[in-house]
């Protein structure tokens, strides 16, 4: 199974490091937030990454491009150029960076990836926050489901998109963006996702979470995955700092899996 991650975004709310760098390549600890969210895959068994990129794409690709020399030690040669890397555990990771465009909105990136993605059940989230979520679990819940995807609702310390649900079933009755007076479960990402959801999407200007979304909820095909840990996005520096903390203090989106 393939986690797919959205990365292409401007970062506008965080711009003090997004002048410089795409929002998924900012550090929390010693490593990009984007790099925690694949280890919280690949604690679940899922190593194959496809990363929507847009907004300074080159600084993911140089990270993976570079990934090897920059985090093993090595002895080099200098009169013949042969190097001995000294790496006893690499990273068993697959990782595809796609340029989806600059201007391209999140369901258009995922469409552009239609062919790499492929016709099999796929992880879709943020580049943007992390959560303890159990994956395992999630993909179990989604395919007992049926539905055509699931997305994760979390009871977040900020507004996102708000999820209605029914009190009866795990499916999503109604989705809208954020509002200023909205409390309740909503949109944590982590979606498990059919194939199918590429029909959704019209263009590179279809937002994932407006008229895809939408079209699931009234055909009652999108289900909802409570979750009650640790769940927290990087929108702003405040939002930084308090994921500073808390990999000060362990890093709770690394303690889960296998």
């Amino acid at each position: 199974m393939k986690a797919v991650i959205f990365a292409g975004g401007f970062g506008t709310r965080l711009s003090e490091e997004t002048a410089l760098r795409p929002k998924p390549m900012v550090e929390i600890g010693d490593r990009p937030i984007l790099h925690h969210i694949m280890e919280m895959y690949a604690a679940h068994g899922i190593t194959d990454f496809v990363v929507l990129g847009g907004y300074k794409v080159g600084f993911i690709k140089d990270y993976f491009l570079n990934f090897h020399w920059q985090k093993s030690d090595f002895t080099i040669d200098l009169a013949t150029g042969e190097i001995l890397w000294s790496d006893k555990q690499p990273l068993p990771w697959k990782v595809t960076v796609l340029d989806t465009g600059v201007d391209t909105m999140t369901g258009g990136r995922l469409k552009r990836a239609r062919d790499v993605i492929g016709q099999e059940t796929f992880c879709l989230t943020y580049g943007d926050g992390v959560s303890d979520v159990d994956i395992t679990a999630l993909v179990e819940f989604h395919k007992k489901s049926g539905a055509k995807a699931t997305v994760t609702a979390v009871s977040p310390p900020g507004r996102f998109g708000v999820l209605g649900l029914s009190s009866e079933t795990d499916r999503v009755q109604a989705f809208r963006e954020k509002d200023s007076v909205d409390v309740g479960l909503i949109n944590g990402g982590f979606f498990v996702c059919e194939p199918d959801v590429f029909d959704l999407v019209d263009d590179d200007t279809t937002v994932w979470e407006q008229e895809p979304m939408n079209r699931l909820v009234e055909a009652g095909a999108l289900a909802a995955y409570r979750h009650q840990g640790f769940w927290q996005a990087m929108d702003t520096v405040r939002d930084r700092q308090v994921l500073e903390a808390a990999y000060a203090k362990g890093a709770p989106w690394l303690k889960g899996g296998k």
